[in-house]
């Protein structure tokens, strides 16, 4: 007797291990970056900033430090390795930065038009190679990835993106990404293979490149602004909102029965990126105090500004995704327009603010977002039951059916809810363990504040 009840006690403890396991996991996982990392940075918002103060500081030109003098920087630029000191993000303000972020917003300058057929060609060519069947379980990240590699090729190459260079892409920028998320340690050969691709392939890129930077920083310039951050950044944008798509099926059924309703899929886009922002925590080096009412941000200070308590401050309802928030009141003409006046005065900053290193890319990712959005539900149908977080680290599971299949999802949807709420015990394990050996090599690496000491600055 006593051995069946220990046998049901003990199966009892691993069937509830989904429901409370990864968050404790993850809580010790935090401690531990605290511990090994220190204390540093002030949060924004949080109670010396508040909401209120958000853009005020953040877009003070003392808030322009990048890198230099934050212990935080070396974690960052390990993540971000090879080339962390030539990522336009991380670079400091200067002639440096100035000549390459000049760079930058050549290579991504088209018209609309020219942006939305590039966009059309290259998400057809990938959809194309997309095998959907009868119904099969995809995880959107790593179908939105060849994507955003075949079209950030194009905008650096001026060519179609071959497959060797996809592939390389892909697998550099997925490796970033894992890393970051803390799923598995970063693998420094994968990415060493398009770092040599690129230096092989540099005199055939038809723009001026930075003349401030070596051949090597080159190199390391395209790779990590373009085949990583674009990348990863919109492959995350396009998991997050298609993982939307497939949780309201509401919205989903809109939007294909509508396919040319822009202003309703600016709503739903809008409202994913507040929902799930883009970015985490940007943390900026204060080269200046900082004067506001009722404090004072001494220079040094390393601003700690949280995209997510920003977006939700401020907002009925601020975990619930409703694109309605987005509505132009009734009677207000839509050009003086609710839409666009109601995020200027939202706490709602999408891709930064301009004076202090907005995405580069702000004008081209709702253009081409748009494009992808369309060209991939005029193909298929998503739902999914797995669980959405701004971090998505399971990639963003779905259940994918071509269009106009009655194929039921009952069944795969319930496959699908119990495996990750499993997956996510393990995957919640192994951020324990490969995120403290990543926060305790880049500690012992130390690369941004050796590089800083070795070069006296910029």
């Amino acid at each position: 007797m006593r051995r069946l009840l220990a046998a049901a006690g003990l199966a009892g403890l691993v069937g509830s291990l989904p429901k409370w396991l990864p968050g404790r996991v993850v809580a010790l996982r935090m401690r531990i970056f605290a511990l090994v990392n220190g204390d540093e940075g002030l949060p924004i918002p949080g109670e010396r900033v508040g909401v209120g103060d958000f853009r005020r500081v953040y877009a003070d030109p003392a808030a322009n430090g990048r890198s230099k003098g934050a212990a935080l920087s070396d974690l960052f630029w390990y993540w971000l390795a090879p080339g962390p000191q030539v990522h336009q993000e991380h670079l400091e303000a200067g002639p440096r930065y100035d000549e390459v972020a000049k760079t930058t917003r050549h290579i991504l300058v088209k018209t609309r038009a020219e942006s939305e057929e590039l966009t059309r060609r290259v998400t057809e060519h990938v959809l194309d190679g997309l095998e959907a069947g009868d119904g099969r379980l995809i995880r959107l990240r790593d179908e939105m990835m060849p994507i955003w590699a075949e079209l950030y090729y194009e905008l650096v190459f001026g060519e179609p993106c071959p497959p060797e260079a996809r592939d390389l892409i892909v697998g550099h920028a997925d490796d970033v990404v894992s890393a970051l998320k803390c799923v598995r340690p970063r693998n420094m050969r994968r990415r060493a293979k398009l770092t040599k691709y690129l230096k092989k392939r540099l005199a055939d890129i038809p723009h001026a490149l930075p003349a401030r930077l070596t051949r090597d920083e080159q190199v390391f310039y395209l790779q990590g602004t373009f085949f990583n951050t674009a990348v990863v950044q919109m492959s995350e944008a396009m998991a997050h909102l298609l993982m939307i798509i497939a949780q309201h099926p509401d919205v989903q059924r809109r939007l294909v029965a509508n396919p040319d309703d822009d202003e309703y899929l600016d709503r739903v886009i809008d409202e994913g990126l507040r929902t799930y922002p883009l970015f985490g925590i940007a943390h900026r080096i204060t080269t200046a105090d900082i004067e506001l009412t009722d404090t004072t941000i001494d220079a040094g200070t390393v601003l700690l500004f949280s995209y997510p308590d920003f977006h939700h401050a401020g907002f009925e309802r601020p975990d619930e995704f409703d694109p309605s928030r987005w509505e132009a009141p009734e009677g207000c003409p839509a050009h003086a327009g609710s839409s666009a006046l109601s995020k200027k005065d939202a706490n709602f900053l999408p891709f930064g603010v301009a004076q202090n290193r907005a995405c580069p890319a702000r004008g081209l990712a709702p253009i081409t977002m748009r494009v992808v959005t369309r060209e991939f539900l005029r193909r298929y149908a998503v739902a999914s039951s797995a669980a959405h977080t701004r971090s998505i680290p399971n990639r963003g599971p779905v259940f994918l059916t071509p269009r106009g299949s009655a194929r039921s999802t009952r069944g795969p949807l319930a496959y699908l809810a119990v495996r990750d709420r499993w997956e996510d015990v393990w995957r919640s394990l192994a951020q324990l363990v490969f995120g403290s050996y990543m926060v305790l090599d880049a500690r012992r690496q130390r690369l941004c504040v050796n590089y800083f000491a070795n070069h006296g600055g910029e």
